[in-house]
């Protein structure tokens, strides 16, 4: 269905950003509109991270996993 396109580093870091985007959305703007906007994001970012595909990427034509073969010449 959808390739990969999303390398393990940025996996992780997008789940780090993820986080802090869950953390200022439930705490520092809990109960207003930027809140709910910072937890979608966090949504966003997070299920990004989860499957490995972002379709920004795919758009743009980013792919920052390593699709590097161990074929030898």
């Amino acid at each position: 269905m959808f390739n990969s396109n999303v390398g393990t580093f940025d996996r992780l870091f997008r789940l780090i950003v993820a986080g802090v985007l869950l953390y200022a959305g439930l705490s520092v703007y809990a109960g207003t509109a930027i809140g709910i906007v910072l937890n979608v994001a966090a949504a966003i970012v997070a299920l990004t991270a989860v499957f490995g595909f972002c379709g920004l990427y795919g758009l743009l034509g980013i792919n920052t996993r390593n699709t590097e073969t161990n074929s030898q010449s």
